[in-house]
């Protein structure tokens, strides 16, 4: 039923289309006819002028062809970079890139397997309920673009995201996270004739992360320090640095409750950072600037979609294995306008890496899993 030539020949076309995130006009155009010549209903929004993309998310609407509420289907067409002159190439039944660039089978391998099965369900008469599709922009940085769709053009309830690597895989529960920006302030002073008189930067901010918890703090949470930057020169004490950090827990309290540690680590050690110059007190100061990246992600495991899925997976002698995800994607985002979505694998591996790869096998079972799922909603 799943034409393995039809999966190669358009995973080779969208993997040749350039598509970095803010810059997915190409990949735009050539979906929309790809969805209009499937006889979707297919519109642009307006998310590319407000995040500053070239191209708005893509919304494609299919008809059904029996009663029943919408099914939702979610992918990104944004890819990582190195992205300039992408080349497929298929060897041994696995796509790689042929050079020092990224493959962009995320997402680009669940795009082809929604398209495949709607080749399919077209080709075999399958009943149906109405079908829409969201193909979402600037997914890589920080979900931008599925933050602004408008959720009221959506009808559908339920639905099913195609990000994330392996297969037989589904994603039901995904973590909420907090990104933060402190810039802390110190005094500048000659690191050799008068060091005395300068406040570091730099030591305020390693004082004040090596207090905090980082890693894995329990089974639900993790947090991280992931950039320093500060100073300008080894003879001058720095009076400025900027540290950026994350937190992410699938309990809101725990996310609340690390994220307030760790700026308070901070809080304090810049309240610590006084000096005294010819009788006046120099104290350091700090800037915060803090952002919830995404929602949490929770699907019950009684919900209609995640039984759907079981039932599926269990008629096509493949039973899926039900797990939480450590990061964030467009699901958590739908999820937290009312939508039980559930992601499902795609087959892509070594993501966001110029080693990334899909087997085409793994497409195939992919598709053939999302027809199976289709047909029973």
């Amino acid at each position: 039923m799943i034409n393995e030539q039809r999966i190669c020949d358009e995973f080779t076309r969208q993997a040749s289309i350039e598509s970095p995130s803010f810059n997915e006009a190409a990949m735009a155009k050539y979906l929309r006819e790809r969805f209009e010549k499937l006889g979707a209903q297919v519109e642009l929004d307006h998310a590319g002028d407000v995040i500053g993309s070239n191209s708005g998310n893509l919304l494609a609407r299919f008809s059904g062809t029996k009663a029943g509420e919408p099914l939702l289907l979610s992918v990104h067409m944004d890819t990582v970079t190195p992205a300039e002159g992408v080349q497929p190439v298929l060897k041994d039944g696995i796509f790689t890139s042929a050079g020092e660039t990224i493959l962009g089978a995320d997402d680009k391998a669940g795009i082809v397997e929604i398209i495949e099965t709607l080749e399919v369900l077209k080709a075999q008469n399958i009943p149906h309920v109405p079908l829409e599709i969201a193909v979402t922009v600037c997914e890589e940085q920080g979900l931008l673009g599925a933050k602004q769709l408008d959720f009221s053009k959506f009808k559908a309830r339920q639905g099913i995201a195609l990000d994330t690597g392996g297969t037989d895989i589904v994603i039901n529960r995904a973590p909420a996270a907090n990104r933060f920006q402190i810039d802390i302030f110190g005094l500048e002073a000659h690191a050799g004739i008068c060091p005395e008189q300068g406040i570091s930067a730099i030591r305020i901010a390693c004082r004040a992360i090596a207090r905090m918890p980082l890693g894995r703090i329990d089974d639900e949470t993790t947090a991280n320090i992931g950039t320093i930057h500060g100073g300008l020169a080894s003879n001058i004490i720095p009076n400025q640095v900027k540290i950026k950090g994350e937190v992410r827990s699938h309990d809101r309290e725990k996310l609340r409750a690390q994220t307030e540690l760790m700026i308070k680590a901070v809080e304090e050690e810049v309240a610590n950072a006084t000096i005294v110059i010819n009788g006046e007190t120099r104290k350091a100061s700090m800037a915060l600037e803090l952002n919830e990246d995404f929602p949490p992600m929770r699907v019950a495991e009684d919900a209609p979609i995640l039984q759907v899925v079981k039932a599926a997976g269990e008629a096509l002698k493949r039973p899926q294995e039900i797990r939480a995800a450590g990061g964030g994607s467009d699901a958590n985002i739908f999820n937290s306008h009312g939508i039980d979505m559930v992601i499902l694998a795609t087959g892509m591996a070594k993501v966001h890496t110029i080693n990334e790869q899909v087997a085409v096998k793994d497409m195939v079972k992919t598709s053939e899993l999302l027809v199976e799922i289709v047909r029973r909603v």
